[in-house]
């Protein structure tokens, strides 16, 4: 099984042969300890155009040191990285491999870069003796393998935050560095610096990307965005990281929305096929989501309800239905993931961006083309709330409500598609549409629990539990939609006055 190492660490430059500046004193720092010169060995691969490289991820097999194995590392943030770590073997685990399916997809990995790297380690130790960083200074020593480029070889200063240390620590080092002269490192980790010394990278960009103009340009650098969440939240779905599943389907519906709200601008023709495929992604991955907030929502539920009301094992049977579906949600959710249908969507989308199907209006300036859309958005969702609000409580008002919840939210993406090209008042309506969502998110969540509590209730009265404290659970449901529908007119009202006219 493949661990999980959180990497927080900075490099800098340093000229051959020069040594370590002295940081006893630096902050915390009470001692430098020598740990002697460890030599490693590592091989790092990548698909023959770099997709990996391309996304920030590095993988590596490497031998030497405390932690030989194979690793994969995830950019979290500037000098933070989550690296995945699993044993030595021959070929890549399949569990690391896993992880780097949505950008591989079937693609061969293959090795681009071999480093051997002589490492002197000092532990820079607090005055208790307590470790807090690892420095080092590495000389590198590169040679590519995948193509004509060379080799090359350079000196560098590393330093790595000990778990649970204090970060004040890396930037009492690094000042002290550059009192010493030392620069931070122009390349975010060693395989980068050895690419652009080696050859370079086809895959990294050669400047700033252009500024949007037309509302062309505008919506697909939308799409081009969610279709990037869409392969950074994959492995976080894969590895059960929390919010990762909610956030993926949320890429995907913001792609769909875009879709059919957008469809003056590309040809809907063209792009119905890939949305077809985004919902039923999106309902695989709301399967686990729904089941999630269903199950925190009826646990902070019963906590609410006084004890002289809860009769029976309640909430043992609330946590085995939440832990049962949560087993059995995530096994299917991990071979939609792995299967050729997804593989093949996430083609679908490079594609279709490759070459996108613009229409006519796509050429124009984007704010009558996207205020038009909005405008649009505004009257069918008009309709939708009219319709829900003149129906009678019961199973035919919660559907209509509803359907009027999935165009709030398609409301909601287009205006924040809308923002660069449109400023403050398509923020002003994203706001808006987001807090309608909210509401009526609110409402669906509570016809939701009523039918899982009817179902646990019929469970519970079958092993001849008492089934009381799901009817107590139930009602209080109830009156959580009729308020929901109570506010519906006064929010509806708010919202509706924030689209385009």
């Amino acid at each position: 099984m493949a661990d999980v190492k959180r990497e927080i660490e900075r490099k800098y430059e340093v000229a051959d042969g020069e040594p370590l500046p002295q940081l006893a004193g630096a902050g915390a720092v009470a001692d430098v300890v020598g740990r002697g010169v460890v030599e490693l060995d590592a091989v790092y691969y990548d698909t023959a155009d770099e997709r990996l490289g391309a996304a920030s991820l590095t993988l590596r097999r490497r031998t030497g040191g405390a932690d030989a194995g194979w690793h994969l590392k995830f950019p979290v943030a500037p000098g933070v990285r989550d690296e995945i770590q699993a044993p030595l073997s021959d070929t890549v685990p399949e569990e690391i491999a896993a992880l780097a399916r949505s950008r591989v997809r079937g693609a061969e990995l293959v090795p681009v870069v071999r480093l051997r790297s002589s490492r002197d380690v000092r532990h820079l130790v607090g005055a208790d003796g307590t470790l807090l960083a690892e420095a080092s200074v590495d000389t590198v020593d590169a040679e590519r393998l995948n193509r004509a480029g060379g080799t090359a070889r350079w000196t560098e200063i590393e330093v790595e935050l000990a778990d649970g240390a204090d970060p004040a620590v890396l930037d009492a080092v690094e000042e002290r560095l550059a009192e010493a002269g030392v620069r931070p490192s122009k390349a975010s980790s060693k395989v980068a610096e050895a690419l652009r010394r080696t050859g370079g990278s086809r895959t990294r960009p050669s400047g700033r990307a252009a500024e949007p103009v037309t509302a062309g340009d505008h919506v697909l650098a939308y799409l081009r965005e969610q279709r990037e969440a869409i392969l950074a939240r994959d492995p976080g779905v894969r590895r059960d990281l929390p919010d990762s599943v909610h956030q993926m389907r949320v890429a995907t519906r913001r792609l769909r929305s875009a879709f059919r709200s957008f469809g003056s601008v590309l040809d809907r023709d063209a792009t119905a096929p890939v949305a077809a495929e985004l919902k039923w992604l999106a309902h695989e991955l709301g399967v686990g989501r729904d089941q999630e907030v269903l199950a925190e929502r009826l646990s902070d539920a019963l906590d609410a309800v006084p004890p002289g009301e809860v009769t029976g094992p309640v909430r043992e049977r609330l946590a085995s239905w939440a832990t049962a579906r949560h087993g059995s949600t995530r096994g299917q959710l991990l071979g939609v993931l792995d299967s050729a249908r997804y593989l093949a969507l996430l083609d679908s989308l490079d594609t279709l961006l490759a070459d996108p199907p613009l229409r006519k209006k796509a050429a124009r300036k984007p704010g009558k083309v996207l205020t038009r859309a909005l405008k649009k958005e505004g009257a069918k969702l008009a309709r939708l709330v009219s319709d829900a609000l003149e129906l009678p409580p019961g199973e035919d008002r919660d559907h209509a409500l509803h359907q009027a919840r999935k165009r709030a939210k398609r409301a909601r993406y287009a205006a924040e598609a809308a923002v660069p090209a449109l400023g403050g008042s398509a923020r002003a309506l994203a706001r808006a549409a987001k807090k309608l969502t909210s509401l009526l998110g609110e409402h669906q969540d509570s016809v939701l629990a009523r039918q899982t509590l009817r179902e646990l209730a019929a469970v519970a009265h079958a092993a001849g539990e008492s089934a009381f404290t799901y009817g107590v659970l139930y009602e209080r449901e109830e009156r959580a939609a009729r308020r929901t529908e109570e506010k519906l007119p006064r929010k509806w009202a708010k919202a509706r006055s924030a689209f385009p006219r």
